[in-house]
């Protein structure tokens, strides 16, 4: 069998933007998180020529601070989103299937007590209505003494029993860098740190369609104008920004979902546990994730600046703190147990609900003076939320090729030989995060880089593979994006500092004085943003 080898093309900053952006464009795409990927990348494998730009990094916004979950929305059910759930199911299927080591299967346990909504048979229902439209059976309720066997540390006053379901889990930053990875070998280009500041019309008149935009590159400072047949605004819960531009009437409220991380030995879980909250009856996931256990979610109105990175609240601290030890008594975890933080804006269609959890998760798509926004949407359906975008703009493109409806969204990885020491997870854990790159990420590897960093999932290698390869502009790109360090380790990693500057600072050609001053403003910007905060009594108001 011919083994797949996949070293990227040079990065766009690898050359001088100035001709690459002055191309005639057939779409440009605005917003480097999951939803603009998937357009690059669907468009790429029509033959049509795209770009994407993106004012900070790749995944910097909602998907990077997501849950981490490709979930079908169990609890859109209840809420009667039967298409949202239906597709959701489907397209979390597709990905365990095309994305193994990336996307994966995670159980979750859901205890039932005597009392408690929604009780057992209303929520055996619902899992059946799963797992039909995943087109999959399996045993779901077990009594207590079973239970407790999955769920060791939870509250055993009342119990019932319970019920375990499966969903699926992945790194949303790692997602959005494969996907991206994709649609630069099929010929698609993105670049972050270019931030549209203008949009461009025809013949320049007011009242022209949009037909391309004026970029500022925030590393060089140099401004382009780039024209395209189609503009696509996919900048999610940013998408007013660049409608009000037209006098377009605001139609986002953003939403802010707020997470802790804390040591896996501190709060184990193997399976999953899912509870109502006991304030509000919102669902709380705790899982494990990349060698931590993370806890979300909150939901509530995000009314902070947009251009600033969101910050959990001491009362969101508190709301989420007494989830753990509501269910969770017995581990007598506190605030202090908290490893880290993170909150991210969910691009959510205002409808005027009172209760943001009850705003709708469909996508939206509007075409306005030429410029097509999409926004909402789930991690989940982001292929679909594509299609539908590049089915709006169909008319006006050239005719591209259409890709095999049921070719795969991904392409496959070669399977990594048993060499130097990597176990069967690591090895699918690369070629999922990496693809037909996997093999050059373990070839790039010096003594003792396919060590795995203690307290993470992630490789020393890994570190110089993106330094290398993946546009790393700032060191909080590497810290909370290439990888997770800044979310996994205590004081974001700043322990590992100089070990992770021996490795990196040449990869990415920084002088002594460069170092320093990213060093800085990283645990500067960690300290600010993703630190554990005091907890504050009482606990966020419903």
């Amino acid at each position: 069998m011919t083994t797949l080898h996949a070293v990227p093309p040079p990065e766009p900053r690898a050359q001088p933007l100035a001709p690459l952006l002055a191309r005639a464009w057939d779409i440009v795409v605005i917003g480097g998180g999951i939803t603009g990927a998937g357009i690059l990348l669907e468009a790429a494998r029509r033959g049509l020529k795209v770009l994407l730009v993106e004012q900070r990094d790749f995944a910097w916004g909602t998907s990077s601070r997501s849950s981490k979950l490709v979930h079908g929305g169990l609890r859109y059910l209840k809420e009667g989103q039967l298409r949202l759930t239906r597709d959701s199911v489907r397209e979390r299927q597709h990905l365990l299937h095309q994305a193994q080591g990336l996307v994966d299967p995670q159980s979750f346990a859901f205890a039932d007590y005597r009392g408690r909504p929604p009780g057992r048979w209303l929520f055996q229902l619902g899992l059946a209505v799963y797992d039909r439209m995943a087109r999959q059976s399996a045993r779901h309720h077990y009594p207590v003494d079973e239970f407790l066997m999955l769920a060791p540390h939870i509250d055993r006053a009342d119990l019932q029993g319970g019920m375990c379901y499966l969903d699926a889990k992945t790194d949303d930053a790692r997602l959005v860098l494969r996907v991206l990875q994709e649609a630069r070998s099929l010929g698609g280009v993105a670049i972050n740190y270019l931030r549209v500041q203008q949009l461009l019309r025809v013949d320049d008149r007011t009242d022209g369609d949009v037909n391309g935009v004026r970029v500022v590159d925030a590393v060089s400072g140099e401004t382009h104008a780039v024209r395209a047949t189609v503009v696509i605004n996919a900048t999610g819960a940013w998408a007013d920004g660049l409608r009000q531009q037209q006098g377009a009437t605001a139609k986002m409220r953003p939403l802010r979902g707020s997470h802790l991380v804390l040591p896996a030995w501190r709060l184990p879980v193997a399976q999953a546990s899912s509870l109502m909250h006991p304030q509000d009856g919102r669902p709380v996931f705790v899982f494990p994730w990349e060698g931590a256990t993370l806890v979300g979610t909150t939901d509530i109105d995000h009314t902070g600046d947009l251009q600033q990175e969101a910050t959990i609240t001491p009362a969101e601290v508190g709301y989420l703190m007494q989830a753990l030890q509501f269910q969770f008594p017995q581990l007598q975890l506190t605030p202090g147990d908290v490893i880290a933080t993170y909150a991210g804006v969910r691009p959510v269609v205002d409808t005027g609900k009172a209760d943001p959890s009850k705003e709708g998760r469909d996508h939206a798509v509007w075409m306005e003076q030429g410029l097509l926004t999409v926004t909402g949407g789930k991690l989940t359906t982001f292929r679909l939320i594509a299609l539908d975008a590049l089915r709006h703009v169909a008319a006006r493109l050239p005719h591209g090729q259409e890709p095999p409806s049921n070719g795969p969204l991904l392409a496959p990885a070669a399977a990594l030989p048993l060499l130097r020491g990597l176990n069967t997870h690591q090895r699918q854990r690369l070629q999922g995060h990496y693809g037909p790159q996997a093999h050059d990420v373990v070839a790039a590897a010096r003594g003792g880089e396919l060590q795995t960093i203690s307290g993470t999932e992630t490789l020393w290698v890994e570190l110089r593979w993106a330094a290398r390869h993946e546009a790393v502009v700032h060191l909080q790109d590497l810290m909370l994006r290439r990888t997770r360090l800044g979310l996994l380790l205590r004081g974001g990693g700043a322990d590992l500092l100089p070990s992770i500057r021996s490795i990196c600072q040449g990869e990415l050609g920084w002088d002594d004085a460069r170092w320093d001053a990213e060093q800085a403003a990283y645990r500067a910007l960690w300290q600010q943003h993703y630190s554990p905060t005091p907890w504050v009594t009482p606990p966020l108001e419903a």
